[in-house]
């Protein structure tokens, strides 16, 4: 090409002339080639390899503790327990579950210490009244008498003619769950109980003021671990797994 200076008026045949020197077309013609090799190798190696960003990454926090998780006995339970504003934040997270036709079939009842104290004085006379042998009905008592924080998850279920009663079921005890985990994963003690008092309509009306369609997912407690306690043993997932390829 020799010696040149861009102008106006020459640009484009200058350009033209580097264009097709032997050196700029020949690298031009690599780049082409190694372009096709590496598109050609992509097409056949596997998803991880050519595009590693599609793949699930390592596990991350949160998942290390879902693998690790476990709820704490509620007897092991004790103060101090979140207050309003810690407690709040924890049913923010609860609230964020599958909910098929957006109903909010679920509500909450948080029970401080005087009402768990009314509660357990109000199993004795629910328990004769239904029968209840007395080891149970001390259990119970016991559960409400030396809590110090529980979240009642009340199922309030919306008409089922457009969603499945079922589905709300479920989708407040999935409230249970997100709720236990959040505590858990915010370093507190959780357990999520039931219990033979739950399904008993009476208490059910007169104890904590649910409607007639209205029944209790379960009962988190919530407070600080004091005294330790172990895991129990585990099912092998892929004992309970089957795979359908076809």
């Amino acid at each position: 090409v020799g010696h040149f200076e861009f102008q106006a008026d020459n640009i484009v045949p200058i350009g033209l002339k580097l264009a097709f020197q032997p050196f700029i077309m020949g690298g031009m013609a690599c780049y082409a080639v190694s372009l096709v090799v590496w598109i050609m190798a992509l097409s056949r190696a596997p998803v991880s390899v050519a595009a590693p960003s599609a793949m699930p990454q390592p596990p991350s926090p949160p998942l290390e503790f879902l693998l690790t998780r476990r709820s704490r006995p509620a007897l092991t339970l004790g103060l101090p327990v979140p207050d309003r504003a810690a407690l709040t934040r924890l049913l923010t997270a609860a609230v964020r579950v599958p909910d098929h036709g957006k109903l909010t079939p679920w509500r909450f009842i948080v029970l401080e210490k005087a009402a768990l104290a009314r509660i357990a004085a109000q199993v004795p006379a629910r328990a004769a009244a239904l029968g209840i042998e007395d080891e149970k009905r001390d259990k119970t008592v016991a559960q409400y008498r030396d809590a110090d924080l529980a979240v009642v998850v009340v199922a309030a279920p919306g008409p089922g003619d457009r969603i499945p009663l079922i589905e709300q079921t479920y989708s407040a005890g999935a409230v249970c769950l997100t709720l236990l985990n959040a505590a858990l994963a915010d370093g507190w003690g959780a357990n999520w109980l039931t219990g033979w008092l739950l399904y008993d309509r009476a208490f059910l009306t007169g104890g904590l003021g649910l409607t007639a369609s209205e029944s209790v997912a379960g009962v988190v407690h919530i407070g600080t671990e004091i005294a330790p306690s172990s895991d129990r043993p585990r099912p092998d997932p892929l004992s309970l797994t089957t795979w359908l390829s076809a």
